[in-house]
């Protein structure tokens, strides 16, 4: 590893250098609170390389692209962000297009639908009794996903998936399980890169994808939102799960972790794509790690562009 110098001056803060080379957000944070970083800051080379050699043990894989909303050419890019894996409840707002625009959603209020046995909620969902589309989506309830699928029929279903033009449109589901209708998008047949899921968000911002107005409308309102620094409105959602192992078994010390969407600042709008694979076990799902990592770096990269 060859020697390096990274100045920390202005609108180049260290923390989003050190986010670059794979720190994690809460090792950022708790550096952020030394006396010095208020002063221009030099790292000299052998510190990158030891920031280099933790990122590489504890990163499989991470990408985030940022791109124009309207015109949709990338203004930010970094990592492998081409290979295409599980969307988790990133899926949510394709599901939520589908939902509105097949009428089997009503408003971000309504329907309400009640939690039956039959459902086979995880231990985490069994708390969410009755649950409508904000709820749905804020809170991440799987269980409702599945009852959104299963109303649509796996037909229907099948066309979205193939008219929105989503990953490897692969709803088969696990192998010999015919499971796809409610599980193919979770760490299952279905798959999305990074960039994929740019062109997917460029196509809903700009009213490309054969559907209502209402499902747009819908879809927008129902969507979380955050407030960034600098400005920033951040609308997206988070998708959490964990790679297989080679029997097929979840493997928790491979964390994965998505967050998409867009943000907004006075007339400007991007769309952006976070993904994020670990190899080590978290007490933070993968999703809310990117998320927060977004809410901090994106006003940053967007700072000089």
């Amino acid at each position: 590893c060859h020697f390096t110098f990274l100045f920390c001056c202005g609108h180049r803060p260290l923390a989003l250098t050190l986010g670059i080379y794979g720190v994690s957000h809460r090792a950022i944070k708790e550096f952020s609170m030394t006396k010095n970083l208020s002063l221009c800051l030099l790292i000299f080379g052998s510190a990158v390389c030891s920031v280099r050699a933790i990122a590489s043990e504890e990163i499989i894989l991470k990408c985030t692209i940022i791109a124009d909303a309207v015109h949709g050419n990338t203004l930010y890019e970094s990592g492998e962000c081409t290979k295409r894996v599980s969307p988790c409840s990133s899926f949510k707002l394709p599901l939520a297009i589908m939902g509105f625009d097949s009428g089997v959603l009503q408003s971000p209020k309504s329907p309400t639908w009640e939690l039956k046995p039959e459902y086979n909620p995880s231990p985490r969902d069994q708390a969410y009794k009755r649950v409508y589309p904000l709820l749905w989506q804020s809170d991440s309830v799987v269980w409702f996903s599945q009852q959104l699928t299963t109303r649509l029929g796996e037909k229907k279903f099948a066309e979205y998936v193939k008219k929105f033009e989503y990953g490897n449109q692969d709803i088969s589901g696990d192998a010999e399980k015919n499971n796809g209708l409610t599980q193919s998008w979770l760490m299952s047949s279905l798959a999305i890169s990074p960039k994929e899921q740019i062109q997917f968000l460029h196509q809903f911002i700009t009213h490309k994808l054969p559907v209502s107005e209402e499902a747009y409308d819908m879809a927008y309102a129902t969507l979380p939102k955050y407030q960034a620094n600098d400005g920033w409105v951040v609308h997206g959602k988070s998708g959490s799960g964990w790679l297989r192992s080679d029997n097929g078994k979840i493997n928790e010390n491979q964390p994965q972790g998505w967050f998409v969407g867009w943000a907004e600042k006075g007339n400007r709008q991007v769309i952006f794509a976070r993904l994020e694979i670990q190899n080590a076990k978290s007490s933070m799902p993968g999703g809310t790690k990117a998320r927060e990592e977004v809410l901090v770096e994106l006003p940053i990269l967007m700072s000089d562009k």
